[in-house]
């Protein structure tokens, strides 16, 4: 059976991209699964760079192909941040997603609602030879004042899918992988991974 590197430490990106990969004929591996313990440092320019940065090095490190994600939250009312540093967006040190959610409510306060935002991923498949592809997913919605649901993770308790009237957090991992900007980018991924690994 052919296998697949999840290149990320994020426990939540693990158990999301296991759960959209879950169809595909694959052996699924985690780093924690074959004892590799790297970090990559997030230093590129934009989603592209950072993601086909984790791919790669996770790729040349364990001989497998590999599939590693970078995304954003972006607000209109604060011209697109937090974005590229979603993950670190909090002048706390070793700040949790509560600390980012409060920050970026913070930040919010005084602008006039409602506080349209959208997610940003692209997908980023590397192979031990040096190949890299990319493709992306975007959903759409606004920050709510308020965390609401208990799935899922990072902003997902305060991003409102409008038209649901249901944030995130809310949703059952099933219906958020159809609609979110990883599950959605993933779906986009699938023919490449096919390709790649001649499924």
């Amino acid at each position: 059976m052919n296998k697949l590197l999840i290149a990320t430490n994020n426990k939540g990106k693990v158990i999301e991209l296991q759960e959209l990969l879950k169809d595909l004929h694959l052996q699924l591996l985690t780093p924690f699964d074959i004892n590799l313990n790297l970090e990559v440092i997030e230093d590129g320019k934009n989603y592209q760079e950072n993601a086909g940065k984790k791919a790669h090095e996770f790729a040349q490190a364990s001989g497998y192909i590999s599939i590693a994600d970078d995304s954003g939250l972006e607000v209109d009312a604060l011209n697109g941040a937090p974005g590229l540093y979603s993950a670190r967006y909090s002048p706390k040190p070793n700040a949790t997603d509560k600390d980012r959610r409060m920050y970026l409510l913070e930040n919010l306060k005084d602008k006039p609602r409602a506080w349209t935002a959208h997610f940003h991923a692209t997908i980023a498949i590397a192979t031990p030879k040096g190949d890299i592809e990319f493709a992306e997913g975007n959903c759409y919605g606004e920050i709510i004042p308020e965390e609401r649901g208990t799935n899922g993770f990072g902003y997902d308790p305060i991003f409102l899918f409008s038209e649901l009237g249901k944030t995130m957090a809310e949703l059952e991992s099933e219906h958020k992988n159809r609609i979110s900007h990883r599950g959605l980018g993933v779906m986009n991924a699938i023919s490449i991974l096919r390709k790649l690994l001649k499924l």
